[in-house]
């Protein structure tokens, strides 16, 4: 199967460079994953399509200020840090811009001199892993020296950081948003609790990889980033009462979609894990666990779009996705969202 399968024409003032003013007042396209029909509505309708039984599964993960811009302390040449992957308590795989200005053993200065960072090695890929040096909280320290990044496709200042946080953020760790998440308000998520829908939860902490493009020809040749995930034992006793009494495990984002289908291929029974997955869903692939999913509209010939084409069939789902095109629904972090089922 070839990456340009996967290709649809974008016009590219309906990439949504701001979020809806309301949550929950984004526009959801349902898609029946076995008839390709789809049907035009409002998110927070939601409630109206689950049913009591039903299991929804959100990633509480929280995006954290990631983009660091600080100077070299030789030459004071301004140097972009975004943090990848924490190693340990100092040290964190990073991308650095210009590369060429951080090679092993540079400093780069941050606040003034509140935080410093050496270049310890640069990898293969051409990441380098930085070791911070600073006094306090390492998070309180972050604070203030970093900024919460947004995808590359957005290029209007978000004046609420928030907007770019699902309500339910919790653990810190992400350099982007689960952004299927960011449809739901409080008051939608107790209206779903009400109805008899029961909510868990897990963690992926989502990675920048999520924005690289597929440059293989073959889609079997891309190779998949990895992101460090948690599945909970309270999320594992959810989900399994959840089959039992006959309730559709519905993924909220691809993030818990990653999760979920990495726990059961390794585990049919989903017992608690924690690890980093690599897993590459796309069309051929047998799901596992998740019967339904809420998500975003995805890139052209992304890794993201296979995932849901792998789901809801390739020709649906471009079909859904021309339509959304038609009726200038909004497109990518910002824009509406899709419930398939």
């Amino acid at each position: 199967m070839k990456t340009h399968d996967f290709y649809y024409e974008l016009p590219e003032e309906l990439i949504a460079q701001h979020p809806a003013a309301v949550r929950s007042d984004s526009r959801l396209l349902l898609l029946d994953k076995k008839t390709g029909e789809y049907k035009d509505r409002k998110f927070y309708e939601l409630p109206d399509f689950l049913n009591p039984g039903d299991l929804l599964v959100i990633n509480n993960t929280r995006v954290i200020p990631a983009r660091l811009m600080g100077v070299r302390s030789d030459t004071c040449s301004v140097v972009e840090i975004f943090l990848l992957k924490r190693l340990d308590e100092k040290r964190w795989e990073t991308l650095a811009r210009p590369g060429k200005k951080v090679r092993q053993g540079r400093r780069i200065t941050f606040l003034e001199g509140e935080l410093e960072a050496e270049c310890e090695d640069v990898l293969e890929s051409g990441n380098r892993i930085m070791r911070f040096d600073y006094e306090g909280i390492w998070e309180e320290v972050l604070d203030r020296a970093g900024t919460v990044p947004l995808p590359p496709y957005i290029h209007e200042k978000l004046d609420d950081p928030e907007r770019y946080q699902t309500v339910y953020s919790k653990l810190e760790g992400s350099a982007a948003a689960p952004t299927a998440g960011l449809h739901f308000t409080k008051e939608l998520l107790e209206t779903i609790k009400a109805k008899g829908v029961n909510i868990a939860e897990v963690t992926l902490h989502v990675g920048l990889g999520t924005f690289r493009p597929v440059k293989a020809e073959e889609i079997t040749e891309h190779e998949m980033h990895s992101e460090w995930y948690d599945f909970p034992k309270e999320a594992s006793d959810m989900i399994n009462a959840a089959r039992k009494s006959g309730g559709r495990i519905i993924s909220v984002g691809t993030t818990s979609t990653r999760v979920l289908e990495t726990v059961a291929a390794a585990d049919p029974e989903m017992k608690p894990a924690t690890g980093y997955t690599n897993i590459f869903i796309y069309p051929g692939y047998e799901f596992k666990c998740i019967n339904a999913l809420i998500t975003n509209f995805h890139l052209p010939e992304s890794t993201l779009i296979m995932l849901v084409s792998a789901l809801a069939g390739r020709e649906n789902v471009l079909a859904a996705y021309n339509h959304a095109v038609e009726e200038r629904y909004r497109f990518f972090s910002f824009g509406d969202a899709m419930f398939i089922s």
